[in-house]
């Protein structure tokens, strides 16, 4: 799971560089950047996370009782009343771009960004409902131990962009006309990352045939899970909704920032949360009659997601500048003949980035405490903890974003940062629309987001410890990577200022090559188990020698 995951985001990755280097920022980048924001409200709400915690459970106990005729008449239920329900909302999306658009940017949107993202709306949602077809496919191979098929499926969506931006960027189209050519691309991955799971489908669930039968108990016991996920995960997709919405509020080029930010964000999580989240789900659900086996399971998963995000969010404060330049500017450069990345939109995504970071640790062992609660039938409990971490995020957000809103970035300077100490509101609507002015409201929004996951995190720790005999926490698991997640910060910070004129990729590898291997070093030395299974291989290379 952990290595189709990781192909995925970066084949993201790559799709990003491409971005950085035919689009950068401007009106085109912010038109694509609101336009994949609105249709993915649709697939996160119905996607992965909600039917896997919703549907895995049941259809694995299915699976484990020897069930499987009533266990594929019942992945057959969920798969044509989800196409009936997705092509519902894609048709209505579709019809009603423009308004829709209008309301959930507040018509804050400059006129040539809302005209630009309206026609993108249309086409990338037709493209998203195939995604959400996909989220199914992931969950019924999950359940039968197919993970890699499912998580690599992804690349086919990101390769389909990639294609598209390389023909049309080469060819020099005009920018907008490169973003209506990628939101096809969109269409085309779609469709490309369900086809590529159909072969694995066919050998696990033959037998699978859509249907819209929602009698039976098995069906009726999805939907009851369905419900208490659908608005936790709604929840979130609120608080997706409210980053649009603030980010519409202030300077354009905010989501185009957020855009290249969350991508690097997100990789690390996905790599070393999701993937032990999403693996031990049906694992912990096939356990709940055996509670010491599961806890065990979970304890561990712990474990490896703070090890992991505890340096990722080092790396990421420390040295995101080295790691966003060298990716967006030096290698986009090299791959696609040059970029449009400048310094002053390089120091603003690693600033949010760096913010961001800061909650990576938080979010990664949430998503696993989640799982934990859906393994035991529990799905009610995170949607109210969802919630309050919504209204947190919302209110910081809206506090700090039009603070830093008045800082401008210049270069590799940051002008008027005394201004984050004032209190205002948002910019008049006449100095939020210049292309070629940068400015630091997205970080803002980062801040709230970050501070947010820590609260959501203690919330789950204090249900989990209410809900579960002797439970695993998340906290303790953090706290043993403290101490070596300092010296790495320490090492990171001096080998940057050694390093400071060497070209940006060389710097990044030297500051992130010495500030891991203090990181693994320390925590060996504390006998921090996920340590030894890094340096293991390393021992037996040179014993070998």
């Amino acid at each position: 799971m952990a290595a189709g995951i990781f192909l995925s985001r970066v084949a993201g990755v790559i799709r990003e560089m491409a971005i950085a280097a035919f689009l950068g920022a401007g009106t085109a980048t912010e038109a694509l950047r609101a336009a994949m924001r609105i249709p993915n409200l649709l697939q996160n709400l119905l996607g992965e996370g909600t039917l896997s915690a919703s549907f895995i459970p049941v259809y694995a106990g299915l699976l484990k009782e020897g069930e499987e005729e009533r266990a594929n008449k019942l992945a057959g239920a969920v798969l044509g009343l989800l196409l009936a329900i997705t092509t519902a909302l894609v048709a209505l999306g579709v019809l009603v771009a423009r308004p829709l658009t209008w309301m959930l940017t507040a018509g804050q949107l400059p006129d040539d960004v809302f005209a630009a993202t309206v026609p993108l709306v249309r086409i990338v949602t037709i493209g998203l409902g195939f995604l959400v077809v996909s989220a199914w496919c992931l969950g019924v191979l999950n359940t039968h131990g197919r993970f890699f098929i499912s998580y690599v499926a992804p690349v086919a969506w990101n390769a389909a962009q990639i294609a598209v931006l390389i023909v049309v960027g080469l060819a020099g189209w005009a920018k907008l006309d490169i973003v209506d050519a990628l939101a096809w691309g969109v269409v085309a991955g779609g469709i490309l990352q369900v086809l590529v799971q159909v072969p694995a489908l066919r050998e696990v669930g033959g037998h699978i045939r859509p249907s819209l039968d929602h009698r039976s108990r098995e069906v009726r016991d999805v939907g009851r899970r369905f419900a208490p996920v659908l608005l936790s995960r709604g929840v979130i997709q609120l608080s997706a909704y409210v980053d649009l919405l603030l980010a519409a509020l202030l300077a354009q080029g905010a989501l185009t920032v957020l855009g290249f930010a969350q991508v690097l964000y997100l990789l690390p999580i996905s790599l070393f949360a999701m993937s032990v989240a999403a693996a031990e789900l049906p694992e912990m659900s096939r356990l709940t009659g055996d509670p010491s086996a599961m806890l065990a399971r979970a304890r561990r998963g712990f474990a490896q997601i703070a090890f992991f995000l505890g340096f990722v969010a080092v790396a990421y404060v420390a040295a995101g500048d080295l790691i966003v330049g060298t990716l967006y500017q030096s290698l986009a450069g090299t791959l696609f003949g040059s970029t449009e990345f400048t310094d002053e939109l390089r120091l603003s995504v690693w600033l949010v980035m760096g913010a961001l970071a800061l909650g990576v640790p938080a979010i990664g062992l949430s998503r696993l405490s989640q799982n934990t609660m859906y393994a035991t039938g529990n799905t009610r409990g995170p949607a109210r903890i969802a919630i309050i971490r919504v209204l947190v995020a919302a209110g910081l957000g809206l506090f700090f974003a039009f603070q830093f809103d008045r800082v401008l970035v210049e270069g590799t300077t940051l002008i008027d940062l005394g201004n984050v100490f004032g209190l205002h509101g948002p910019l008049p609507r006449s100095e939020r629309s210049a292309e070629d002015i940068f400015r630091l409201g997205a970080v803002g929004l980062a801040v709230g987001s970050a501070i947010a996951a820590w609260v959501e995190l203690v919330l789950l720790e204090r249900l989990i410890t209410r809900s579960l005999p002797t439970p695993p926490l998340a906290l303790p698991a953090l706290a043993a990577v403290i101490r070596p997640a300092a010296a790495a910060f320490l090492t990171a910070a001096v080998v940057k200022t050694i390093t400071e004129a060497t070209p940006t990729p060389i710097a990044m590898v030297l500051t992130i090559g010495l500030a891991g291997f203090v990181y693994v070093t320390l925590a060996f030395r504390l006998g921090i188990p996920e340590a030894d299974l890094i340096l293991r291989p390393v021992r037996r290379a040179i014993w070998r020698r």
